[in-house]
């Protein structure tokens, strides 16, 4: 993984004049963790960092404090869910504008963070996602992961009466309606489906935009094939009762 590079875009017009936090959620991420606090403060070093140490027992948490960073570290491993509300909380209590979620694996670009920010700081959308499969180049993964992402993209798609490619990237950001949303209520068992849905449900905006994912050099995906369809049948399920629902009540400005 690149560390400290030049951003291949320029940081966001506006951006310079809202409060911006990176959540990043990590799980025995030692191999990893310093490239990405390193990338994103070479991108834009007005970010703040929030590092989730989801229970790690690695080094971790050590190696982000060193890097002086917020750390929270979890009393055990909870799962992604856990660890992003209880950086939407964070966000939300200490005034946040922005909330981006770069994962501590190192497949996310931090210098991509300019097209997720954008449609925000402009006022487009409430949760702008990072789709790795809306550009000329789709991500590769295996065949059950493609199946599940197309299969929960077209379902969500229905749900939001717009076209989305890829529901289950965890490469997104958030203004404040959306922290102030997911702070109060985030699923917890591979939420980035349900909280996009949950999202619209709240009748907030969704953008999607193209960015690049690249490949885990260190560690290793916890998602294996007998996960993959017990997520599949999970979400399913959650989507079809909320395809069976009316919507909620909006959301007011937080």
């Amino acid at each position: 993984m690149k560390t400290a590079a030049g951003p291949s875009r320029r940081i966001s017009a506006g951006i310079e004049q809202v409060r911006r936090l990176a959540i990043v959620p990590a799980f025995n991420e030692e191999g990893s963790i310093g490239g990405v606090i390193d990338e994103i403060r070479a991108f834009d070093p007005g970010f703040e960092i929030l590092v989730i140490d989801d229970g790690s027992s690695d080094r971790t948490a050590k190696i982000a404090a060193a890097r002086r960073v917020h750390v929270v570290t979890l009393p055990f491993n909870l799962g992604i869910g856990a660890a992003m509300q209880t950086g939407f909380r964070f966000a939300q209590e200490n005034g946040f504008d922005v909330a981006v979620q770069v994962d501590g694996d190192g497949q996310h670009d931090p210098t991509e963070l300019s097209a997720i920010l954008q449609p925000i700081i402009d006022e487009e959308a409430d949760l702008v996602i990072g789709s790795r499969f809306s550009g000329a180049e789709g991500f590769r993964s295996s065949f059950l992961r493609r199946l599940g992402i197309r299969v929960f993209s077209l379902a969500v798609s229905v749900i939001a009466h717009q076209r989305l490619t890829d529901t289950t990237s965890g490469f997104r950001a958030v203004n404040r309606r959306g922290i102030a949303l997911f702070a109060t209520n985030y699923p917890h068992d591979y939420p980035e489906v349900e909280a996009t849905v949950m999202l619209i449900r709240h009748r907030l905006r969704v953008k999607e935009v193209p960015t690049p994912m690249r490949p885990r050099l260190t560690g290793h995906s916890s998602i294996t094939p007998l996960r993959s369809v017990y997520y599949m049948v999970k979400v399913l399920l959650a989507l079809l009762v909320d395809i069976s629902r009316r919507s909620d009540t909006p959301m007011r400005d937080a």
